[in-house]
């Protein structure tokens, strides 16, 4: 059944415009997403087939365009799109860290970092150049590494923090793990 046949307030973005985005279910929002379904498969059954292929929202949002490739309905159009809406989603939480009052809280430096660096492929070291309030004047990747090592050369650390005019700095590398236990997908 299409879902233009469901009862309207059953409907997944009538629902979302009625009631808030928060009362709709993970299936529910990735198919208002998805937009369409497939030949048999309203949008909300692909979404949930999705999720429970990835086994969570998160898995999805890390997977591979070859593991979406392999999915019926799902190309790289909506892997791009899925990619697009992430980094959108990641700048809008990163701007309001940074409006933040200060980067005195633990709390708003993980946070904000944990945002930043998300999904790196490679090692990296990034600074926070703040002001003496503590607020972020500039964030940036220092140095870029491989797999195994980045090289980090304090010189040019404390060069950037004098151009920022800098009263503070955190500093951060992202060290990549790799996991070796694969899982079978069926």
């Amino acid at each position: 059944m299409s879902i233009t046949d469901w009862p309207a307030d059953s409907r997944p973005r009538e629902k979302l415009l009625q009631n808030g985005a928060a009362a709709l279910s993970d299936a529910e929002l990735l198919a208002i997403f998805l937009r369409v379904g497939i030949t048999g498969k309203s949008a909300v059954d692909l979404a949930r087939d999705l999720l429970q292929h990835f086994g969570s929202l998160q898995a999805l949002f890390h997977a591979k365009l070859s593991d979406f490739e392999c999915i019926n309905g799902i190309g790289d159009a909506k892997y791009a799109q899925l990619q697009s809406v992430l980094e959108m989603s990641r700048r809008a939480l990163l701007e309001q860290l940074k409006e933040r009052d200060s980067f005195t809280n633990p709390a708003a430096v993980k946070d904000f970092l944990q945002l930043r660096l998300r999904g790196l492929k490679s090692e990296e070291f990034h600074a926070l150049f703040l002001d003496s309030s503590y607020k972020l004047i500039a964030a940036e990747t220092l140095f870029k590494g491989t797999l195994a090592e980045t090289r980090v050369y304090p010189r040019e650390l404390a060069r950037r923090a004098i151009e920022h005019n800098a009263a503070a700095l955190i500093v951060a590398g992202y060290i990549v793990k790799y996991d070796v236990a694969f899982r079978e997908r069926h």
